[in-house]
């Protein structure tokens, strides 16, 4: 006989019972300052049951878009009407996010140090307590990030793609691009995959910086998974969702010297072999080396920072067998879909659910 009430959700030593919501602060390690820091779960238990769904941001500790997409989904008045459970937490990573950094004040990334240690270092400690306090309660999780700090991401979804759960979960979030990740030791998505919970790497924009196109993308994302889920009722839609592209492949371009680079392409940009993708010139501008496309390809990753070293990274790029003007008109049509408008108020506002109908 199927449940007709959710059930009770205990974290942090809280129970949370169906048709509540609540924000539980579980302690982790303090600062040296003697202030107590905590890892700030919201937790809401719909009446009827359903998944249980995990939201983290910040992971690492300058990437903040993740942090906007995460308040604007608690900000759906739908969730009056869930099923099952959402947990989310905005800020994973709380020393990191004080700091501005992507790292632990111990130096470690937080996303390597998984499952961690309850008597390792910081960073394990922070590892320790997401794995075995919260992961444990979700049968899905999404995990959002950025690009590095001076380096910006199309959105795009990494996944597994030899799980069929989480490739039908990563078609069904809608970002223009996925692209097969495997799993790093260490991570996050190693541990979820480990419990066997399906998880969604979402990456999109730049650390330290508001991406409104970006936020706008994830946001509609996390409650395409909600909708697909059953934890959100599905919505006659007035507009298709942007069609997905996976990925073959995809590498970086590496700069050929060091100095100055002039970028000639744009995120999102087809490029076909050969094509000059931007300039390295020495500071007089006595030299000037052109940075080449490798292939036909679409730009799903760029460098910011036009001071460059020999070698560093300049150009991520994602190879496509199918016909990439197909993936190409994709990428756009998604961009003018969440692109905003100059004469288009803000959507997401907490409480306006409306635009989030597609």
């Amino acid at each position: 006989m199927s449940r007709t009430v959710n059930s009770s959700v205990t974290i942090g030593g809280e129970t949370i019972a169906p048709g509540e919501s609540k924000s539980v602060d579980i302690p982790l390690a303090a600062m040296y300052t003697h202030t107590d820091v905590g890892l700030t779960v919201h937790v809401i238990n719909g009446k009827r049951p359903g998944p249980c769904l995990l939201l983290t941001a910040a992971v690492h500790g300058d990437e903040i878009n993740g942090v906007e997409i995460i308040r604007r989904v608690l900000g759906i008045k739908e969730l009056s009407k869930l099923r099952g459970t959402l947990l989310a937490i905005p800020v994973v990573n709380v020393h990191g996010f004080l700091n501005q950094s992507r790292y632990l004040p111990d130096g470690r990334d937080l996303n390597r140090c998984f499952p961690g240690s309850q008597r390792g270092s910081l960073a394990g400690r922070v590892a320790y307590t997401l794995a075995n306090d919260i992961l444990g309660h979700c049968s899905h999780c999404i995990d959002l990030h950025t690009g590095a700090r001076h380096r910006t991401n199309l959105p795009q979804i990494r996944v597994d793609l030899s799980r069929d759960d989480t490739r039908d979960l990563a078609m069904a979030f809608g970002s223009p691009v996925i692209l097969d990740a495997k799993l790093r030791e260490g991570s996050f998505r190693e541990t979820a995959a480990e419990k066997g919970i399906p998880l969604l790497l979402y990456e999109a924009g730049e650390a330290l910086r508001f991406d409104e196109f970006s936020i706008r993308a994830g946001t509609r994302g996390v409650v395409n998974i909600m909708r697909e889920l059953g934890m959100l009722a599905r919505k006659n839609r007035s507009k298709k969702i942007p069609e997905v592209a996976i990925a073959d492949d995809s590498r970086w371009v590496r700069a050929p010297c060091s100095g100055v680079m002039r970028a000639l392409v744009r995120l999102g940009a087809r490029v076909k072999k050969g094509t000059i993708l931007a300039y390295i010139a020495d500071p007089v501008g006595l030299t000037q080396v052109p940075v080449i496309a490798p292939a036909e390809s679409i730009v799903i990753g760029l460098t910011n920072l036009p001071l460059i070293h020999e070698g560093e990274a300049l150009f991520h790029l994602a190879n496509y067998s199918k016909q990439i003007h197909q993936v190409a008109d994709q990428v756009v049509n998604f961009h003018d879909t969440f692109g905003t408008a100059e004469d288009e108020e803000e959507p997401f506002f907490i409480g306006e659910d409306e635009s989030l109908e597609n």
